[in-house]
């Protein structure tokens, strides 16, 4: 059996230490690592139990637990699942190849017309930041958000610094929820967000700051909040912050971004 040991067999092997080391660091980040060593132990004694052993009741009894089992772990850690396999899809090298077939991959922006985009935003963030008037400004790019857009007010307006300012401003009924931006329009306003509950968010960092960084998780958008407490310029973006931005770091960051 020694000899029959070959290349696909080692390939096999490192195709499954991966796949546990990458459930390892999942389960380690959503602070469920205690989960994981559980059901390796499982596995184990199964394998163990059926495969070595070969005791016929005992290993059918723990097959029926671990058809049932894996039913009942995608259902529990759905939220999991569904970060690990949107992180895999939004692998820089995934997102190559997928632009790369996508039938508008000739067509980029210029930097003037992202720039007449851009500037009004920055602009508006600017102004808000100063007079501490909160403000969260979501930014589409390949994931679609019509959902979030049906939870809002639909606006349809062309961006503007003014129109920005008085949708966040504080006795304004949309000021509370999140401004869509989509295709270089104000798409909707007063939306709700799906709110991260990573731990690891500093409790510096209000509902907004959760609300953004729940949307960038679950997309590639961009969110920009401005702090009514510190009038502080933030970005979620990839289910990270980039924070305490100025006027010049903001406008960068999204010429990069969006170029």
């Amino acid at each position: 059996m020694f000899f029959e040991f070959g290349l696909k067999d080692i390939i096999d092997i490192f195709l499954v230490a991966l796949m546990l080391y990458y459930i390892y660091r999942l389960m380690r980040e959503s602070r469920s690592l205690n989960i994981f060593m559980g059901i390796l132990i499982f596995v184990i004694v199964w394998l163990f139990v059926s495969q070595i052993l070969e005791m016929r009741l005992l290993g059918t009894i723990l097959d029926k637990l671990v058809s049932v089992g894996v039913i009942a772990l995608i259902i529990i850690f759905q939220e999991d699942i569904r970060k690990f396999l949107y992180n895999l899809g939004g692998h820089q090298r995934m997102r190559a190849i997928v632009h790369f077939f996508s039938p508008q991959r000739g067509h980029r922006q210029n930097e003037k017309e992202l720039k007449r985009m851009v500037m009004p935003i920055v602009m508006a963030a600017m102004s808000m930041s100063k007079g501490k008037v909160g403000a969260l400004i979501v930014m589409e790019r390949s994931t679609p958000l019509d959902d979030i857009v049906m939870t809002g007010e639909v606006v349809n307006a062309d961006i503007n610094q003014r129109l920005i300012e008085n949708i966040f401003f504080k006795n304004s009924p949309l000021h509370d929820g999140a401004m869509i931006i989509s295709n270089q329009h104000i798409k909707a306003a007063g939306c709700i967000l799906p709110v991260s509950h990573d731990l690891n968010i500093s409790k510096d960092l209000g509902l907004r700051h959760r609300a953004a960084l729940g949307i960038s998780q679950e997309s590639d958008a961009l969110a920009i909040v401005v702090s009514e407490e510190t009038g502080g310029i933030s970005v979620a973006v990839r289910g990270e912050f980039k924070l305490r931005l100025s006027g010049e770091e903001l406008e960068s960051f999204l010429m990069k971004e969006l170029g």
